[in-house]
């Protein structure tokens, strides 16, 4: 297979690199193996494609999920290169030119897919004074509305709306500090 030998030949690596990436980080289930090869590599059997997107897909993900920046990417690309079965100095320029576009968009797309639930996405707030209650005691004291937008990317919101009395704001305010001091510890022993 000429992955990568000429300018057509890197052309069609190009794409084939955006395919893979498609089908892996984005989402894009309709670029099936047989649609790439029919449009990329008509020639080449199917084992021999199948043989070189593996590879390539392989590569993509060692890349993708060490993130690596260019100087580690050269370094990576140079080892495959010198490696018996491994890729020609045409196909490694490509990798390296693919990574140098897309890491951006594939670092964010592997970010969003670990993530194993729904973000804060925004979170609104008003004091009020309570005008009705089965307790007299408790008309006229202070309660706060909290609005919370949580979501995933690219998928519809929902949202949470939640009434606290000031001992709730206190201790909610208490638990979010032990939190902070948490993660500020972890940040500060690594």
């Amino acid at each position: 297979l000429a992955a990568g030998a000429g300018s057509e030949g890197c052309k069609a690596l190009g794409a084939l690199l955006s395919g893979i990436a498609q089908a892996a980080y984005h989402g894009n289930a309709a670029l099936t193996a047989e649609l790439l090869r029919g449009q990329l590599y008509p020639e080449a059997a199917p084992e021999e494609f199948a043989a070189l997107r593996a590879k390539m897909g392989g590569l993509l993900q060692s890349i993708a999920s060490a993130d690596m920046d260019l100087n580690q990417l050269e370094a990576f690309l140079t080892a495959q290169t010198k490696k018996q079965g491994g890729i020609t100095s045409d196909q490694a320029a490509v990798l390296a030119k693919f990574w140098k576009n897309h890491r951006v968009k594939i670092h964010e797309s592997l970010v969003n897919q670990s993530r194993w639930d729904n973000v804060l996405k925004n979170m609104n707030w008003r004091v009020d004074l309570k005008s009705q209650s089965r307790h007299i005691d408790q008309i006229n004291t202070p309660v706060a509305i909290v609005e919370m937008e949580l979501g995933k990317n690219g998928q519809e919101s929902e949202f949470l709306c939640l009434e606290f009395d000031e001992a709730k704001v206190s201790q909610m305010l208490k638990n979010l500090s032990e939190i902070e001091e948490s993660m500020t510890a972890l940040t500060q022993t690594t």
